[in-house]
């Protein structure tokens, strides 16, 4: 009698992709021409798992974020955050971008506590949350102040601090450290680490930069065309550091195979 056929453990994704395709349509003249933005990704990040995306301007890294966020819709495949459909934005998905877009006519904390107003959080529970979170990312003495009055750095906090204080489980950053100047990425890139540490929520990090892909992340995921290319796994013991990647053998060998890739 032959061998019951045995079924594979499914893997419960904070975020699940498979077939994902987005397309873009232009009529030029008579033609239909399409673009294919993103074609058959498929991606899986585990809970409290950090993967970040890197590869080449163009290639569809920020498409996913956006797909991801409900923020764009998908011409074809599935999207799931915890098991649950995408089909528009939520509260279950914090988003960082490269630029905060703050309001500048409001406080730090005023900011915070209107996005949490505009989410529906409970009054109760959004001055207890934004002071959580704002002394989360340093800035418990700056809650006072306006927008304009802080570094890029800074305000990038704030950012953080906006989409943590929605408590989500997953949490979607587009290249948020992009604008900074070097001095100011290593020290939000530190601060992050800490962050995540502390909170370990499923975090989708979009960049270009390797390094900071390496210091960062559990996979890096390699995209081109519109596709995945490599998911590569980042066997380096946290808490990481720059020297450490600079002069393990390992992390120099991981670091050469991501370049080769690209």
């Amino acid at each position: 009698m032959a061998a019951a056929a045995v079924e594979s453990p499914v893997v419960t994704g904070a975020i699940s992709i498979e077939g994902l395709t987005k397309v873009y349509e232009r009529i030029t003249g008579r033609e239909i021409v399409r673009t294919y933005a993103l074609n058959g990704v498929d991606l899986l990040v585990r809970p409290q798992e950090f993967v970040s995306l890197v590869g080449p301007s163009g290639c569809g890294k920020t498409t996913v974020l956006k797909v991801i966020a409900g923020l764009l819709d998908a011409t074809a495949g599935l999207v799931h955050v915890n098991g649950t459909a995408v089909t528009g934005t939520g509260v279950d998905r914090g988003v960082v971008f490269q630029q905060p877009s703050l309001l500048p006519w409001r406080t730090v904390r005023q900011n915070i506590l209107e996005s949490l107003r505009f989410a529906g959080v409970a009054r109760a529970q959004r001055a207890l949350r934004a002071d959580k979170y704002l002394d989360m990312v340093g800035l418990s003495g700056f809650v006072d102040h306006y927008p304009g009055e802080l570094s890029g750095g800074m305000q990038q906090r704030v950012g953080i601090a906006r989409a943590l204080a929605l408590e989500p489980s997953v949490l979607l950053m587009d290249e948020p450290f992009g604008a900074l100047d070097a001095i100011t990425r290593q020290h939000m890139q530190t601060e992050l680490m800490r962050i995540w540490a502390q909170e370990k929520r499923s975090v989708l990090f979009v960049t270009h930069s390797i390094e900071e892909a390496l210091l960062l992340s559990d996979r890096v995921v390699v995209m081109a065309d519109g596709a995945v290319r490599a998911d590569v796994a980042v066997p380096i013991e946290r808490p990481r550091s720059r020297t450490e990647l600079i002069n393990d053998p390992a992390a120099r060998q991981l670091r050469a195979q991501l370049e080769s890739l690209l």
